[in-house]
């Protein structure tokens, strides 16, 4: 596996490769993003993974400076995995001049997260597209957990014609319906106890006001419960940790 450390090594990898699917990641890696992994090298034969915190789609400094990172046990469990080559640019490399240029969408951004952390969405499609002009992949590989994110991705592709498809892959979650996430790992275990309920009520059979009232009884605090298109989107507080999910909606 090839470890990529700055631009310049990439360029110089991509050059001798056909037919990429690629996993942009944050690190801190579970079996979702593994599952994305996976999923890549089913559909092509070279699999390349970027690690990178993005600095820009953090809206408190204290959730960067407190987001899990272990790049020497992620890199090795990419390396078990068979993946070819792994991109691990810091900061200087994505953002040469500062985040000097931005990509901004004007509605769907607006909504739901976007609504509740400024900027989020700017820095999540401004590091994508930047990723993808440099990979150049056939495929990106993105979770339907980040279902917002994963659609306002779509949307970028197509309204800038890039010439990559998009798999989309199911929510992965823990035997108690709890979606993976890096985040978890800052629950305490009281809370780890209490998480799976917030799955559990989004998919009881009940109304979206009842949903709130459980959740709030349970103890998160609810940012928002909607639905979008054919989903049920949601995003709560369980101590100073937030969570996001989503399942389907039938419609009323």
């Amino acid at each position: 596996m090839r470890v990529l450390n700055d631009v310049t090594a990439l360029n110089s990898w991509r050059r001798n490769q056909d037919g990429i699917g690629f996993v942009p990641t944050m690190g801190s890696l579970h079996a979702g993003h593994m599952a994305l992994v996976n999923k890549a090298q089913q559909a092509v034969d070279t699999t390349l993974v970027s690690i990178f915190v993005n600095p820009t789609q953090f809206d408190q400094t204290s959730d960067l400076d407190s987001y899990p990172q272990d790049l020497k046990a992620d890199l090795a469990q990419l390396e078990a995995a068979g993946v070819d080559a792994v991109f691990t640019p810091d900061s200087d490399q994505i953002y040469p001049n500062g985040y000097r240029f931005k990509i901004t969408e004007n509605d769907l951004s607006e909504q739901f997260c976007g609504a509740h952390r400024p900027g989020h969405f700017d820095g999540v499609l401004t590091v994508v597209m930047k990723l993808l002009q440099l990979v150049k992949p056939d495929f990106v590989l993105l979770g339907e957990k980040d279902y917002q994110q994963l659609q306002l991705i779509r949307a970028m592709i197509d309204e800038f014609f890039l010439k990559v498809k998009v798999i989309a892959c199911a929510t992965v979650r823990d035997s108690d319906g709890l979606a993976l996430s890096s985040r978890n790992q800052r629950l305490s275990p009281s809370e780890l106890n209490l998480a799976p309920m917030f799955y559990q009520t989004l998919t009881d059979d009940c109304d979206l006001e009842s949903k709130r009232s459980r959740l709030r009884a349970l103890g998160f605090s609810v940012e928002y419960l909607q639905v979008y298109q054919d989903r049920l989107l949601a995003a709560v507080h369980l101590g100073d940790v937030r969570l996001i999910d989503n399942v389907p909606w039938p419609g009323e």
